[in-house]
């Protein structure tokens, strides 16, 4: 077993997918983000935790990748993707509900994966 944080979705099939994470816990870590970046590698991602549900906004500052950002409320589902997010831009992106976690992973990944809203998040070895 890896000691790798991972998020598991399941998807409406039953099948699970696996994303291996980074942390962002803290205000600055969840500031920085993915910004800088020029790959990501399939199978990998960003886990963002805040303390409590929020009406949170993502942009793509000093992000050179396309990303999909998921959305997922307090109970670990999905309730929004934003698929292929525009790099470099200042648009801000989330849902018009509450969330409280924000999986990025590179854009067009949701899709691939049937990644919608009501798929169930399970994190493993993921530590506040």
């Amino acid at each position: 077993m890896s000691s790798t944080p991972e998020v598991v979705l399941t998807v409406r099939s039953g099948v699970q997918v696996h994303v291996r994470v980074e942390l962002a816990r803290t205000e600055g870590e969840r500031e920085r983000g993915l910004m800088h970046r020029r790959s990501l590698d399939p199978g990998t991602g960003m886990l963002f935790l805040f303390p409590a549900p929020d009406y949170l906004k993502f942009w793509m500052r000093n992000t050179y990748i396309p990303l999909d950002m998921i959305f997922l409320g307090a109970d670990k589902k999905v309730v929004y993707v934003e698929e292929n997010a525009e790099p470099l831009t200042d648009t801000p992106r989330g849902p018009t509900e509450p969330s409280q976690f924000v999986l990025e992973v590179p854009g067009g990944w949701a899709r691939t994966h049937g990644i919608e809203p009501g798929v169930r998040a399970d994190f493993v070895g993921v530590t506040r």
